[in-house]
Parts: structure tokens; C-alpha cells; sequence
């Protein structure tokens, strides 16, 4: 049976409405093929850990054929059982909010712990980089409340979906699924949520 992880990036709870969607999507899953596991990591919950100087030290050390050592072994461990714990499942749930056009910085916190070589990529001097999470499926949804498809640039640009899913890519994930909750200002809410709703439980059936 397929293990999903759920990787959400708000910090709004309840409020959620990024959330709410991926929730609708876990039930469906869950319904839909018995005997699968659905784990939550909320990248708020103090879990992850930082990438700071000891990390950059140490992912450079690795670069280049040694052992990190000391502050930076700990360091290096923290992020390698981060990766470790998000690399054993094969089926993935992003709920990802709109934050001033991008994403929320605990998931750019996420990718900059997990994106380590040997790990999610390699790297060749002729051939470029080569990403290593193979043979996995990711679903996303993305939720904004002013941005919205076919608005102009005062409304905002949409450097959300557009970074990760150049990410998801770059990490070897091909089989990628959106559910997206656009709004606007002036849109139908509720039209809007249905139509999401039923997205979630479109994808998540045969996901």
C-alpha cells in the first residue's frame, strides 16, 4: 500500500483554507484506497530545523569528499533525518499558500534543508544536475486570495506555483497535480471552494 506525506506550509490552523482543501483531498484518499497511511508535517510545528552557518559549512564539507565534524555534524544530521523521514514516503500532499507572490518561508526553509547533494540531486560539470526523488507523484494545492489567472501584475505575480513546481522537477519528481483556489477579490468564494473541493477529490481518487 502507498504511504502519503502531507507537507503543509500555513500557519493559520483552522483558519487554513490551503488546509481545509488538502483535507478534503486526505479524506478521498483515505476512502478511496484502503489500507494506505496518511502522515501530516506541518513545517511549523518546530520540527524542522534551521539551515544556518554550521549546515552551509557542512554541506560544502560534503561537497567536497569530507565528514562534517562537530557543530557541523549535528547539523548535517538534523538535515539528513529531515530528508530521510520525507524521502520514505511515495506519495506527496503540498498545501501551499500565496505569500507576497511566492511561497511561505518555512517551505523555502523545507526545500534549502532537504536539497542536498547525494540526497535530492547530483551534480556533473558536463551534464548538469540530476534529481534523485524518482518514481514518486506529488499533488499541490495552491491557494491565493488577490492573485488569480488572467489578472494583472497590480494584483500580483505568480512566483508561487512557478518556483515549486520548478523544484518538484529539479528533485526528480515528474508527476506533478495542482489544485488551485483563486478567488480574487471579486470572485465567488464559495464557487471558487466547490470547484476545489471537487479537484481534490478528482485527483486524490487515483492518486
Amino acid at each position: 500500500m502507498s504511504r502519503l506525506l502531507h507537507i503543509s506550509a500555513s500557519p493559520r490552523g483552522a483558519e487554513s483554507i490551503s488546509l481545509a482543501i488538502a483535507r478534503t483531498f486526505t479524506d478521498e484518499y483515505l476512502a478511496t484506497h484502503p489500507g494506505s497511511t496518511v502522515d501530516h508535517f506541518d513545517l511549523w510545528d518546530g520540527t524542522l530545523p534551521e539551515f544556518g552557518p554550521a549546515a552551509a559549512h557542512a554541506k560544502m564539507t560534503v561537497f567536497g569528499g569530507g565528514t562534517p565534524q562537530g557543530e557541523q555534524a549535528q547539523a548535517w544530521a538534523a538535515a539528513v533525518r529531515t530528508f530521510e523521514r520525507f524521502d520514505s514516503y511515495d506519495r506527496y500532499l503540498f498545501s501551499v499558500p500565496m505569500w507576497n507572490s511566492g511561497v511561505p518561508y518555512k517551505l523555502k526553509q523545507f526545500i534549502d534543508v532537504v536539497s542536498q547533494p547525494a540526497m535530492v540531486f547530483d551534480v556533473h560539470p558536463e551534464t548538469g544536475y540530476r534529481g534523485l526523488v524518482t518514481g514518486k507523484r506529488a499533488a499541490v494545492v495552491y491557494t491565493s486570495a488577490v492573485w488569480g489567472p488572467g489578472l494583472g501584475p497590480e494584483f500580483g505575480l505568480d512566483f508561487q506555483s512557478t518556483f515549486f513546481e520548478e523544484w518538484l522537477k529539479w528533485a526528480g519528481i515528474a508527476d506533478v497535480q495542482a489544485v488551485r483556489h483563486h478567488p480574487t477579490l471579486t470572485g465567488s468564494y464559495e464557487h471558487e471552494r466547490k470547484q476545489a473541493d471537487e479537484r481534490a477529490r478528482e485527483i486524490a481518487r487515483t492518486f
